[in-house]
């Protein structure tokens, strides 16, 4: 059985993320590093991460690996410690998943998210059992540190122009949705003297106001402060803070794949090199990357594809349509910290954000999902009735149809038992169509499916 989906190993807690499930990940962990050099272990805010940071604690220990606990932490801001003090890394998040859900992810001695190599490694170790136990006076040291945020923050400050932003004493309104961005954007923005207005900024792992993915039809909050307070802009979460989304100044959801733009748009201005995303990601990166005369890399979804193919190819900028921004500078992975700190470094030049909403090429994008039991069955399904069509297709991930006025992606997702389907065109309408063809193939796939 695949333990690996899109972006480490994820279910419901305490039913297939156990501790026993933890224990065993830690373990395999340490028999493929030789039960050699330091981990550093976190988790996000959700309910069951003590329990299995706890978990993965001893099981790190157990084959003689050094551990650093870095307690409550967002992804980013772990990934950043690793790369710096230590050798490898364990989160507990579920990233964007709902509130039920927590999973488990290795970082690199690099401070990058395990390669899909290493993570077939680690599956295999795990599948066989066979793990290097240290004996008793060989099991590892274990020491705690607390300052693994406060590192995170001060570097991503040094890594932007933190002066120009602080001259511009931008009023923002912070949504960290009760998840570990909690703990290090509301300081991030004080530092770069912002005024600084927060929802939901007390870490709770129940989300009681709404799940972790930043949803615009969950941001009403958000929407509703900026207006009210006359705020240059509002910013939002998701649980380990690794995505990051905007609302404009007059309460507008920037849409994430306009953001992924708006920031690509930005960076090959001031640094021409290639750019790097997922198939999932808008017609609006071809144009931008054309316009300003340098390559576009398309990879399949996720952001450990999308970073190890801007690795590659050495990419000034790379990210996904889901606030999932990477800026290779600071570090090879989704910084929703970094994405804020870089918007408002771009406000302070003189924009708004909704000028610059309508500096990138213009585009409608529809987005829906469906449950689906027998996701693979489905997805070979869906393939080889797309190529009955006669259309261009594209199956780096899932099936992509390209039309002549637009695009239509089906893919299953890696972390839940749901199909994505994501559409684009140059009308709202013909978008919305795409759309509804994607999700009635995908609905066929799924009955006809049940009946194999």
């Amino acid at each position: 059985m695949a333990l690996f989906g899109t972006n480490g190993v994820r279910g419901i807690a305490n039913e297939f993320i156990t501790p026993e499930l933890a224990v065993n990940l830690a373990k395999s962990l340490g028999t493929y590093m030789n039960s050699k050099g330091t981990v550093a272990i976190g988790c996000d805010t959700r309910i069951s991460g003590q329990m299995l940071k706890s978990a993965a604690v001893s099981g790190a220990l157990s084959t003689g690996l050094s551990v650093i606990d870095v307690g409550t932490i967002p992804t980013p801001s772990i990934l950043y410690y690793v790369r710096d003090f230590a050798d490898a890394g364990i989160i507990v998040t579920a990233s964007h998943n709902p509130r039920e859900y927590n999973g488990i992810k290795f970082i690199a001695g690099d401070g990058s998210e395990f390669s899909r190599e290493g993570e077939k490694d680690i599956e295999e170790i795990f599948h066989s059992g066979k793990y290097a136990i240290a004996p008793w006076e060989k099991t590892g040291s274990f020491r705690t540190d607390p300052g693994a945020n406060e590192y995170y923050i001060r570097n991503i400050i040094n890594s932007v122009n933190a002066e120009a932003v602080r001259s511009r004493r931008f009023k923002v309104v912070a949504d960290t949705g009760c998840g570990a961005g909690s703990l290090t954007l509301p300081f991030l923005l004080r530092e770069l003297g912002c005024q600084v207005l927060t929802l939901e900024a007390q870490p709770d792992g129940t989300f009681p106001w709404r799940n972790p993915e930043p949803l615009p039809e969950s941001l009403t909050e958000l929407t509703n402060l900026v207006k009210m307070t006359g705020a240059d802009m509002g910013v939002a979460h998701d649980g380990d803070a690794d995505r990051v989304v905007f609302v404009d100044e007059n309460g507008q959801f920037i849409n994430d794949e306009v953001l992924l733009a708006m920031m690509a748009k930005y960076v090959v201005e001031r640094e021409k090199g290639p750019l790097v995303t997922s198939v999932g990601s808008s017609q609006r990166m071809v144009d931008i990357a054309k316009e300003a005369g340098v390559e576009l890399y398309w990879t399949a979804v996720g952001s450990i594809n999308v970073a190890r193919k801007m690795m590659e190819v050495d990419a000034v900028f790379g990210g996904e349509g889901n606030g999932g921004l990477i800026f290779p500078k600071h570090q090879y992975c989704r910084d929703g910290a970094m994405g804020c700190a870089k918007i408002l470094e771009i406000l302070a030049g003189g924009k708004k954000l909704s000028d610059l909403e309508k500096s990138v090429p213009h585009y409608f994008n529809e987005k829906t999902k469906v449950p689906a039991k027998n996701t693979y069955t489905t997805m070979e399904i869906v393939r080889t009735e797309a190529s009955k069509l006669g259309h261009k297709m594209d199956t780096t991930d899932g099936v992509k149809i390209w039309y002549d006025d637009g695009w239509v992606l089906m893919r299953p997702s890696g972390t839940e038992p749901i199909f994505r389907i994501f559409a684009e065109a140059k009308s709202q309408t013909r978008a919305k169509e795409l759309m509804r063809e994607g999700l009635s193939m995908v609905l066929k796939a799924e009955k006809l499916s049940t009946l194999k």
